[in-house]
């Protein structure tokens, strides 16, 4: 009997060793992972900001949350000149660092297309991660470990999704703001690609948010929409952001141009970024008699949202026909998440979404941080620490 009852639960372990090893190898075949810990730092709000709303338009608020929970929260404030040569500095927790930027308060449009053969870095779907954010972009050269410009005149193109799902939007935010500035001193260029994470956060959908920002903002006694709404700093500044440009022949947006984009022959790259930014503020809906303006800000074929090269059965000649309409020899997108950086399509497509580590939260697999590097027409895919290989 008692060999019996061994023997049964020799073959039951087996089985469930067995079944589990299933699962697993399953699981990562399609990068799936185990959230197993918080790092409770990343709830913390003191130091948390700057928060920087428009008094009007002369005058800045300019606010940081400071205090705990034992012994209570409250807000620093400052009123500045919109045209004060002033300094803020961001606060990063988890290692307790901080950068500095100055403050401009008005924002252009940017271009639409670039041609000058210099050489690009694009990342996508950092989603608050201002660590991997900051490390992969040191091990890409385009700064240095004291966080200043070190890519010369070359493009950083951030496509999309750097806000939501992780404790570090304020910082990610501020960051790029400041990378602006220091490219434009040197010669270069940052390309902030709206997604449709930035894009939800501008419409008022927070369900992807942390609750920390729910609590920023009550305790900077407003509502979580003013975080990004006009009347804040950087929601004025990230509203001026395009969802589709073009960097030396080569086509970037967040999820995708769907290809019967052919059949509106009005469009060019300047009439999508004009309309699709009309909307920014408004929360799409379809409705009767559907346009262009309907076809682009739609949450299935708008370029913010389109996933197509990915899930439909699309033909070759529909992928070269919009390059060709839009003046691409091919296309980079973030938006659908992918195992590396690879390539699709014949080349033409480069799909860069990859599952970058957070900075507070912790998971197995932990994931690592990729990006695309183009030089001369060369893409490489590049990896913090190991160096870029050949696509």
């Amino acid at each position: 009997m008692k060999k019996r009852v061994l023997r049964y639960l020799k073959h039951l372990g087996l089985t469930v060793l067995l079944l589990l090893f299933i699962l697993i190898t399953l699981g990562l075949s399609i990068d799936a992972s185990i959230h197993y810990w918080d790092n409770e730092t990343g709830y913390h709000v003191n130091h948390d900001g700057p928060y920087i709303f428009y008094k009007n338009d002369s005058t800045l608020s300019v606010n940081y949350l400071a205090g705990n929970r034992e012994q209570g929260f409250y807000t620093e404030s400052n009123e500045v000149a919109a045209d004060a040569d002033y300094q803020a500095t961001c606060f990063f927790p988890l290692d307790s660092t901080r950068f500095s930027f100055r403050l401009q308060s008005t924002f252009n449009h940017p271009p639409v297309s670039y041609d000058d053969g210099e050489a690009i870095f694009a990342v996508s779907d950092i989603e608050s991660g201002y660590k991997a954010f900051r490390d992969i972009l040191i091990s890409a050269g385009v700064i240095d470990r004291e966080l200043q410009w070190a890519f010369g005149r070359g493009h950083l193109v951030l496509l999309g999704d750097f806000v939501d799902r992780g404790y570090s939007t304020t910082q990610v935010l501020w960051f790029i703001y400041k990378l602006e500035q220091d490219a434009r001193a040197a010669g270069g260029k940052v390309h902030f690609i709206i997604g449709n994470h930035e894009l939800k956060n501008m419409h008022g959908d927070y369900y992807a948010a942390e609750t920390k920002y729910f609590n920023a903002a009550t305790l900077l006694g407003r509502q979580q929409h003013d975080l990004y709404s006009p009347q804040s700093l950087i929601g004025r500044w990230m509203s001026s952001k395009n969802t589709v440009e073009r960097i030396n022949g080569i086509l970037f947006t967040h999820g995708g141009l769907h290809p019967d984009l052919v059949n509106y022959k009005y469009l060019d790259l300047q009439k999508i970024n004009d309309l699709i930014r009309k909307n920014y503020y408004q929360r799409y809906y379809p409705q009767p008699g559907a346009g262009a303006e309907q076809f682009l800000t739609s949450n299935e074929t708008g370029p913010c949202w389109y996933r197509g090269y990915f899930k439909d059965d699309l033909e070759q000649e529909q992928i070269d026909a919009v390059l060709q309409k839009f003046g691409g020899s091919a296309i980079v997108v973030g938006h659908t998440l992918q195992g590396q950086v690879t390539t699709y399509y014949n080349e033409k497509v480069m799909a860069i979404d990859v599952k970058h580590p957070k900075d507070y939260q912790y998971y197995w697999p932990a994931g690592h941080s990729e990006g695309l590097m183009i030089e001369k027409e060369t893409y490489y895919r590049l990896l913090p620490g190991e160096g870029k290989e050949v696509l």
